[in-house]
């Protein structure tokens, strides 16, 4: 990594510790948050920064101009917020109506079946994924296994040390449009940054509001963006589905701008401040006064009327979500965990009883706070920067499976005072986090059951996807 912040230590010795930087290139927002991992396996947030997002619609970069432009305004905030800071490389997260998955299955028969099954046949088994037929003009992004199987045995999560005839296993395989993705790089590169890898924003997210035991209870996570509406199914461990719902704020925001006659500013401060998911909680006899424009007498707007415009696209989203459920075959008996609500349009007042009247589970707002150290500003752990925290997970993920003798005893970076409230004792944040440890470095497996961990969930994302794409432009020149 080449993100540097160094210390000088008591003795005079200079420590240098990883920086990892996830950018966010959102439809309204791009945010690039610095973070580097504290001696209690906690994120310490070193810079922050966030622009408005321009030229970027439905998550899709159309104008490389505008979003390279967004790109450094949020970079420089990024840099006001902590001047020491040298960034060069970045996580960056992709989305989009243009990102879509399916299932395939594989197998393969092996030549030496006494043989322990080795990961040499397992990598074979999903580089033949690749060769799947898809759409031309599309990409595949990512093929993430599911469940194997060896001969007549099923439901294997790992079958390496097995012995039999024939593995094969489902596949949950993600593809995107090659333009789409070749955009974001390009925006990024321009903007002097060094693509490190690029992520799926619905798993940097799942990632970031996750743990353990949501995982193994089975969720489905519902990232409301600007854009559009991310989705990521787990079931026993299994990543079963991932989709993009081509909603979001931006839709909620323009339906208030034609439905009640106000300029699009107005919309969205109106939606912020006083949206209900609920008509029927609203106040009826409640009313917002919009100032006239250009001498025109002031227009009242009825917080009823409003909070059934934004229950109404609400709504349809969560519609989508239900028959996305049902197209995997899990129903409200199935996923223990129910909806877990992010992303900044998950903010909108009672949209968690929304939620679960639409689509009879359980629902709970997912903030990234539990993987943060503590003493940040508030403004970090809102749900709106959920990716940008998976994505610097990912890059921790990435660092450690890299560097086997990983240094765990980091020393301590003092955060900004202008990104922390108050000191807070690490020995009581490193006590609370104790009673339910998410594990991010390497985790012991029981040699009786393979429990699914958020460890090996962020193993399973295809590292080097950039790679993918700059090979395929190189050769092109």
């Amino acid at each position: 990594m080449s993100n540097e912040q160094q210390n000088v230590n008591d003795n005079g010795v200079v420590n240098t510790n990883p920086v990892i930087v996830g950018l966010d290139i959102g439809t309204t927002k791009i945010a690039a948050i610095a973070g580097r991992k504290n001696e209690f396996g906690k994120l310490e947030i070193l810079g922050f920064g966030r622009a408005n997002s321009n030229g970027v619609q439905h998550g899709m970069v159309l104008n490389i101009d505008q979003t390279i432009k967004a790109i450094q305004t949020a970079l420089e905030n990024c840099y006001a917020s902590n001047p020491n800071l040298v960034l060069n490389e970045v996580y960056v997260g992709i989305a989009g109506h243009h990102i879509k998955s399916m299932q395939t299955r594989g197998d393969i028969v092996r030549q030496n079946t006494e043989d322990e099954i080795r990961q040499e046949e397992i990598d074979r088994l999903i580089a033949d994924q690749y060769r799947t037929y898809i759409p031309a003009g599309d990409q595949i992004i990512d093929v993430i296994p599911q469940e194997f199987t060896v001969d007549n045995f099923q439901n294997i999560s790992n079958p390496i040390g097995y012995s039999g005839v024939k593995v094969g296993a489902n596949f949950h395989i993600i593809t995107g449009d090659k333009n789409a993705i070749r955009n974001i790089n390009r925006s990024v590169e321009k903007a002097g940054l060094h693509t490190q890898d690029l992520v799926l924003q619905p798993l940097a997210s799942a990632a970031a509001v996750m743990c353990d035991q949501d995982l193994e209870a089975g969720v489905a996570i519902v990232d409301i963006g600007g854009g559009t509406t991310d989705l990521a199914v787990f079931y026993e461990g299994i990543l079963k589905h991932t989709a993009v719902i081509p909603f979001g704020g931006e839709n909620i925001t323009n339906d208030i701008k034609n439905g009640l006659g106000v300029l699009k500013t107005q919309a969205e401060q109106m939606k912020v401040q006083f949206g209900s998911a609920l008509a029927d909680e609203a106040k009826a006899n409640a009313f917002i006064t919009i100032p006239g424009l250009r001498g025109m007498q002031p227009k009242e707007i009825s917080v009823k009327n409003l909070a059934g415009i934004i229950q109404a696209r609400m709504s349809e989203i969560m519609d989508f979500v239900t028959y996305h459920l049902k197209q995997v075959g899990l129903d409200t008996r199935l996923l223990n965990g129910g909806i877990i609500l992010t992303g900044g349009g998950s903010q909108l007042k009672h949209l968690i009883q929304l939620t679960e009247y639409n689509t009879g589970l359980n629902a709970r707002i997912g903030y990234p706070n539990e993987h943060l150290a503590g003493g940040h500003i508030d403004e970090l752990a809102k749900p709106m920067y959920s990716t940008c925290i998976g994505l610097i997970l990912k890059g921790y993920n990435d660092y450690e499976n890299k560097n086997k003798q990983f240094e765990e005893n980091f020393r301590r970076v003092e955060v900004p005072a202008g990104l922390q409230t108050a000191p807070v004792d690490e020995v009581l944040v490193a006590a609370d986090n104790e009673m339910e440890p998410i594990e991010i470095t390497a985790v012991k497996e029981s040699p009786i059951k393979e429990r699914p961990t958020l460890k090996k969930f962020m193993d399973s994302f295809k590292n080097g996807l950039i790679e993918m794409f700059k090979e395929e432009e190189d050769s092109k020149l």
